[in-house]
């Protein structure tokens, strides 16, 4: 009998029944899926028994589950025994060192499992020693996966120890983790013996120079490492440089990530020099390191004698008109660059119109970036005539203020004739009423185009009206973005219309675009019939109560919408009263953002009633509301019988310490800690994830917190 999969979700109470019966009788059972179930550690430890008789399951993801230590430790005495089970996935949940040290243990007898996800666990450096001492016996394990645990140097030098006799491992993800120089050049030693790691991902850790150097050193003998990531860190020139002579010689690494790093000029070209004797590498990011001009002109210089380069992402690198030249001159003879980012230069309409003459002859471009270039009219005139006959591009980027109304007039023309194009982004270039109806033309015949970006371009109710007209009678489009673009009442109606009778549209943005409680209406009714659309975004279109009731109307049918944002509407009790009548029944919409409305007590002790009996919500945003103890209270006991809410923000509130203490101890009793969890979010500012350059911050209080509490 062929092999089956077993996915459990939003069952409540009956989930964990649900899985270990079919542990035991279900005698094809090979993929259990029973992530975002707050299964606990009791639940592991039943699924661990379990294990230690069952012979079919080969995947089981548990992740986000409140998983703890006992419940890891239960896995790892079923892993003993088991003799099938080769995917692991325990993300998400707070295990910690003893259970990484039992899933260590595990790993020194067990034979059969290839692929274990620990992200998001909280294991230390002392959880990376034992994982790492398993790994120096270990058989099987291919894929490790420790992003986010906080090793730091300690639990890198580590797992260099154990790479250095491992034979098996192929992948091992240890970004986020505040490894320095340290764990780099552990790291470097081992990769000088290792011979079968191929790809190592240290994203967003701390390694400057020094652990570049070692690095570098460790890929002039290293023969099977084929990818490297070393995205945001701070490397600079002598790291670069020592890179650089490493790739002259290397002949197996193809994928190389060093954007958002510290080198300049020397380092750059260091590594442009490399190319002309490296014959493996094809994707270069070297995105926000550049400072154009020569250094541009030596990478190109390079890359004309190379010829395996599939990708090149040269965003915010000071690119000008005079070193898209020197582009060109690659573009025109090579046959294998696939993707070019050039976004956020200063390439202009001369360098646009170089381009365009490189397109028409070229073969191989599939994915062409140009956004925030000031490409105007003349390029953009340009670029029409090179896709009109181009048979390859599919992906085209031209956010922010790239071309203007004039532009997209002699776009559409060539949009009518491409064949190829599915993605195409216009965002903020004031194309207006009339540059939106001239692109309606084009998807009146146009059959590939699946995404349109049109946020913020003042399109206007005629431009919206255009476009529907298009909608109703095209079958591909799937996504269509209007942010911004003051369609008013007028423009959702229209759009209301064709969303009818449109069976392709997915996606629809409408945020910011002024069309009240009568639009909402109108769309509505549109959501009562229509069979396609998952997602619809609102965002600050002052809809209120009578606009929130009209769309709960339409959410007791509809069984396909997954996701609704209503942020900033004048949303107050009666529309959240509403909305939760509608939550009572409906069982597809699993994400609901009503963050920044004006939803008190009543509101949210009515949506409480709801998430008793909702089994799908899994994301709910009451941010920014007037919620007091009241709502709280009633959300707190909401949260003891609802299975399936994953995140809850509720910062920016009324509630009290004691309420909110209350909430947090049922967030931990009952829900997993994530990103963004329910006790990271009560009467806060803002989510940590949400704060920009943090990271850095983060980064170096947890290194504080390795060295200190020595986790």
């Amino acid at each position: 009998m062929p092999a089956t999969s077993h996915k459990i979700r939003t069952k409540g109470s009956e989930t964990l029944t649900e899985a270990l019966q079919a542990l035991k009788t279900n005698s094809t059972l090979a993929t259990l899926d029973l992530a975002y179930n707050s299964i606990g550690d009791n639940g592991a430890q039943a699924l661990g028994e379990a294990l230690k008789t069952n012979s079919t399951l080969v995947i089981l993801s548990l992740d986000y589950n409140s998983i703890g230590g006992n419940g890891a430790q239960a896995l790892g005495e079923a892993l003993k025994t088991n003799s099938t089970l080769a995917t692991l996935n325990l993300g998400g949940n707070l295990i910690r060192a003893n259970g990484a040290q039992a899933l260590g243990d595990a790993l020194k007898t067990n034979s059969v499992l290839a692929t274990l996800n620990l992200t998001y666990n909280s294991i230390g450096y002392n959880g990376a020693q034992a994982l790492g001492e398993a790994l120096k016996t270990n058989s099987t394990l291919t894929t490790l996966n420790l992003q986010r645990n906080l090793i730091g140097d300690h639990g890198a030098q580590a797992l260099g120890e154990a790479l250095k006799t491992n034979s098996v491992l192929a992948t091992l993800s240890l970004n986020y983790n505040s490894i320095g120089d340290n764990g780099a050049q552990a790291l470097g030693e081992a990769l000088k013996i290792n011979s079968t790691l191929t790809t190592l991902n240290l994203q967003r850790n701390l390694i400057g120079d020094h652990g570049a150097q070692a690095l570098g050193e460790a890929l002039k003998t290293n023969s099977v490492l084929a990818t490297l990531n070393l995205t945001q860190n701070w490397i600079g020139d002598h790291g670069a440089q020592a890179l650089g002579k490493a790739l002259k010689t290397n002949s197996a690494l193809t994928t190389l990530d060093l954007q958002h790093n510290r080198f300049q000029y020397k380092g750059f070209l260091a590594l442009s020099e490399s190319f002309t004797t490296n014959s493996t590498l094809s994707i270069l990011n070297l995105e926000h390191n550049l400072k154009g001009g020569v250094v541009v002109k030596a990478l190109t210089e390079a890359l004309k004698s190379k010829s395996t380069l599939t990708t090149l992402n040269l965003q915010n690198c000071l690119v000008s008109h005079n070193d898209v030249q020197a582009l060109v001159e690659v573009i025109k003879i090579t046959s294998t660059l696939t993707s070019l980012e050039l976004q956020r230069n200063a390439i202009g309409e001369n360098g646009i119109q170089a381009l365009a003459k490189a397109l028409k002859t070229n073969m191989t471009l599939t994915a062409l970036n140009l956004a925030v270039n000031s490409i105007g009219d003349k390029g953009a005139r340009a670029l029409a005539k090179a896709f009109k006959n181009n048979p390859i591009l599919t992906t085209l980027d031209f956010l922010h203020k790239a071309i203007g109304s004039n532009g997209s007039h002699v776009l559409d023309k060539a949009f009518k004739i491409n064949s190829t194009l599915t993605t195409v982004n216009l965002a903020i270039n004031s194309i207006g009423y009339k540059g939106a109806q001239a692109l309606a033309e084009a998807l009146k015949i146009n059959s590939t185009l699946a995404t349109l970006d049109l946020q913020n371009n003042s399109i206007g109710h005629k431009g919206a009206q255009a476009l529907a007209k298009a909608i109703k009678t095209n079958s591909t489009l799937t996504t269509l973005d209007l942010w911004g673009n003051s369609i008013g009442v007028n423009g959702a109606q229209e759009l209301s219309e064709a969303l009818k009778t449109n069976l392709g549209l997915i996606t629809l943005y409408l945020q910011n675009n002024s069309i009240g409680s009568n639009g909402a209406q109108a769309l509505s009714q549109a959501l009562k019939t229509n069979s396609a659309l998952t997602t619809l975004d609102l965002w600050g279109n002052s809809i209120g109560d009578s606009g929130a009731q009209a769309l709960s109307n339409a959410l007791e049918t509809n069984s396909t919408l997954t996701t609704l944002y209503l942020q900033r509407n004048s949303i107050g009790d009666r529309g959240a009263q509403a909305l939760a009548q509608a939550l009572k029944t409906n069982s597809t919409l699993t994400t609901l953002n009503v963050w920044d409305n004006t939803i008190g007590d009543n509101g949210a002790q009515a949506l409480a009633e709801a998430l008793q009996i909702n089994l799908a919500l899994a994301i709910l945003n009451l941010a920014g509301n007037i919620i007091g103890d009241n709502g709280a209270r009633a959300l707190c006991e909401a949260l003891k019988l609802n299975s399936t809410l994953v995140i809850l923000e509720l910062q920016n509130n009324l509630i009290g310490d004691n309420e909110a203490q209350a909430l947090q101890q049922v967030s931990q009793a009952t829900r997993c800690l994530r990103p963004d969890p329910l006790e990271a979010t009560i009467n806060k500012p803002v989510s940590f994830d949400r704060v920009p350059h943090l990271d850095k911050c983060l980064e170096a209080g947890a290194r504080w917190l390795e060295e200190v509490y020595q986790i």
